[in-house]
């Protein structure tokens, strides 16, 4: 049985079921989130809980309750992301556009075939998208379509509107 295109192009880049594919940039964000939750945001949680012990008693105190159960949401959020920077591959930028083709880590840009305009996406990790900031999902129907394609390479991507043919323009390893 033969994979589709499509199938073939995502697995090479997952190497293993559970790992998630970040950008460098993506890693130092995780990393920085990480290290404020656990250096500042745990110390101001930890204070609001001692000031609420002062009120007296915590059977009734709605500040302590409230600080506990804040200090549940952040452990869980500092677990999460423990797991997820356990768990990442930093994709290489320096191999990114060694065979000119949009992967993991370069700037596409496309142009709707028959029209002038052109818009410029970064092809990042799942968890990294962020489209109206020009930071495309490798996993979604636009990065799937582009994936491992070249310039001058056209694909079609069906949308909710109906399908859409792009024309890559140029690929270059995002800065």
């Amino acid at each position: 049985m033969t994979l589709p295109a499509t199938a073939r192009i995502i697995s090479h880049l997952m190497t293993e079921r559970n790992q998630e594919l970040v950008t460098p940039e993506g890693m130092e964000k995780l990393q920085q989130e990480l290290s404020h939750l656990t250096e500042v945001r745990r110390k101001e949680i930890a204070d609001r809980i001692r000031q609420a012990r002062e009120f007296g008693d915590i059977s009734e105190n709605s500040e302590y309750d409230d600080a506990k159960t804040e200090q549940g949401l952040l452990e869980r959020r500092i677990s999460e992301l423990q797991r997820r920077v356990r768990n990442v591959r930093v994709v290489d930028l320096s191999e990114a556009v060694s065979d000119d083709s949009v992967d993991l880590g370069t700037r596409v840009t496309l142009r709707v075939v028959g029209k002038k305009e052109e818009r410029t996406f970064q092809i990042v990790g799942a968890n990294e998208s962020d489209p109206p900031s020009g930071k495309l999902s490798h996993a979604s129907p636009v990065g799937r379509a582009v994936l491992k394609r070249r310039v001058g390479e056209k694909v079609t991507v069906a949308t909710p509107r109906g399908s859409t043919e792009y024309e890559i323009v140029n690929v270059e390893v995002a800065s």
